[in-house]
């Protein structure tokens, strides 16, 4: 008989043979009742300093059924961890429905992967170079401060999500997301990410898992192409017919997936001229924060900050901010990255934006975060913006130039203590960093509306007394981040395509529809399983 039990406390230092009499214990059972027990689900409860521990979830075969069951248990008929591909990917299509795919993100890789296991025949156009090539570009920026428009930190193959600290956590709920998780196994990530509460990849792992996912799609039989920029889509009578790319080269489909990122902001301007139904939607801005890690750890684990069992310790903040003129606002952590660097991630010449990553282990010197501030379409026509569906392009764009200027117009980063920031005085000194390629002190409220500085600071203060010890002069703001999510949604029916255009599938962060790699993956794989369900009706 097999069951799954959990909330479990399991101690750190717990062997497989303790956690079994512990299990045992629960059930009133004896040690050799237990054939096996196999964590399925692992959560770090740091709430008590004093007692630092995992929740955890068990699945156990018995060699006796248990009556009655305890609340925390239930019977299972299969492992959580056995991978299940979802029926529609499965069963080989015979027909030649031809679908391109534009952008090698999370969304676009998990969409052609799907439709091209079930048979259907794909072309992948990707704007940016192989990741292996991307990452000499993205080397060049850094220790020389030369951007490549279109390869870059956004650009490129397995999207913006490869350099950062390929967080595979999601809220979202779907049947795909099981499959989306044994696909990285299967492509070369631990078995640890089936298990984790807050599972991530790093962009080590995540570069070898992309190549890996390239070779499976080629195997395929997938037409995947390189440094190839769609420039316009080919409409008649309201359904796409195929795109144009930069060269000039025209490719008919029966079916497009627009899996662009939230960078394509020329995309976005000939998909406007083309009269694709969009809208402007919320997102958010602000800066980077980097303390030193070992601080991180001091105040999340306390005496336990270097036991041996405890990586490096993440947090994720919020705070409310509230004004008399502006409202409410919120003000939260982005994209923490453990141990990690903070790069340079622009995408237009004359802009300048940061972001985060950290690699698999997270064994770097610092900790860094986003710290950013709600923004609504209404804020940015109150800033003085023609409100259209790209006017949160427009806003991004000023506060890109901005933060270009005071990096003395290099691609550099301008910082100030975090300290220097509350207190709105710049005293022109830093604490250490290992930014590249070189950091230029400034006052950073001069880079953004003072109705965005101000409940930044205010945040801040609140994450302070969340978590004592974060307002430091051990620590660094960066500007800008910018690049949060899509500011722009475009819009689409329950069947996946857009409202005012047959055949046309919008995914992904890009679209609007997605907050990180999973979620993006989810929604590449629901488009994909869309057009799959049209050819059966055909």
């Amino acid at each position: 008989m097999r069951y799954c039990i959990s909330n479990i406390a399991i101690e750190l230092h717990n062997s497989d043979s303790e956690t079994s009499t512990v299990i045992a214990s629960l059930l009133q059972l004896p040690l050799s009742a237990i054939k096996s027990a196999t964590c399925v689900r692992r959560a770090l409860d740091a709430r008590k300093k004093s007692h630092i521990h995992y929740v955890c979830s068990y699945e156990v075969l018995l060699t006796q059924a248990l009556d009655p069951l305890p609340a925390n248990c239930r019977e299972i008929s299969q492992s959580s961890l056995t991978p299940i591909c979802p029926d529609i990917f499965t069963h080989k299509q015979n027909h030649q429905t031809h679908v391109i795919v534009i952008g090698a993100g999370p969304a676009g890789l998990f969409a052609a992967l799907g439709l091209a296991e079930a048979g259907l025949a794909v072309t992948l156009l990707e704007r940016g170079k192989p990741v292996e090539t991307r990452m000499r570009d993205i080397g060049r920026l850094r220790s020389r401060g030369e951007l490549n428009v279109e390869s870059n930190i956004c650009f490129g193959e397995g999207g913006a999500g490869t350099y950062t600290d390929g967080k595979l956590y999601t809220r979202i709920k779907h049947p795909y997301l099981r499959w989306v998780l044994h696909s990285f196994v299967r492509f070369g990530a631990k078995t640890d990410i089936l298990v984790d509460a807050h599972p991530h990849l790093g962009t080590d792992k995540l570069v070898r898992i992309v190549r890996n996912m390239r070779q499976q799609l080629l195997n395929l039989g997938v037409d995947y192409r390189f440094e190839t920029r769609v420039d316009a889509l080919l409409l008649d009578s309201g359904k796409v017919r195929g795109v144009r790319i930069a060269n000039g080269e025209e490719i008919n489909a029966d079916h497009i997936i627009l899996a662009t990122g939230h960078s394509a902001r020329d995309t976005f301007a000939w998909l406007q001229k083309s009269a694709i139904r969009m809208e402007a939607k919320p997102f958010a801005v602000g800066l980077r924060a980097e303390h030193p890690q070992a601080l991180i750890n001091a105040i999340q684990f306390g005496e336990h900050a270097q036991h041996k069992y405890l990586g490096a310790a993440e947090y994720s903040l919020t705070h409310q901010h509230t004004d008399p003129y502006m409202g409410k606002r919120g003000i939260y952590s982005f994209c923490m990255c453990p141990g990690g660097l903070i790069l340079p991630s622009p995408t237009e010449v004359g802009h300048m934006a940061v972001n985060g990553m950290s690699n698999g282990k997270r064994a770097g010197l610092w900790a860094n975060s986003g710290v950013v501030a709600q923004i609504t379409p209404e804020d940015i026509a109150r800033h003085g913006i023609k409100e259209s569906p790209l006017m949160g392009i427009e806003f991004q764009r000023e506060l890109e130039v901005a933060t270009f200027k005071a990096a003395n117009h290099q691609y550099a980063a301008p910082a100030m203590k975090l300290n220097d920031f509350i207190s709105g005085k710049a005293s022109g000194t830093l604490a250490s960093s290992r930014f590249k390629p070189e950091v230029i002190p400034a006052d950073l409220h001069d880079l953004l509306p003072h109705w965005v500085a101000k409940p930044l600071a205010d945040g801040l203060r609140g994450f302070d007394r969340k978590m004592r010890g974060y307002m430091t002069d051990e620590a660094n703001l960066f500007g800008s981040e910018t690049r949060t999510s899509s500011p722009v949604r475009i819009e689409r029916n329950q069947l996946m395509q857009s409202v005012n255009t047959e055949g046309l599938y919008p995914v992904g962060e890009g679209a609007g529809y997605a907050g990180g790699i999973v979620s993006a993956a989810v929604d590449g794989l629901k488009a994909a399983a869309a057009i799959i369900a049209l050819t059966k009706e055909h």
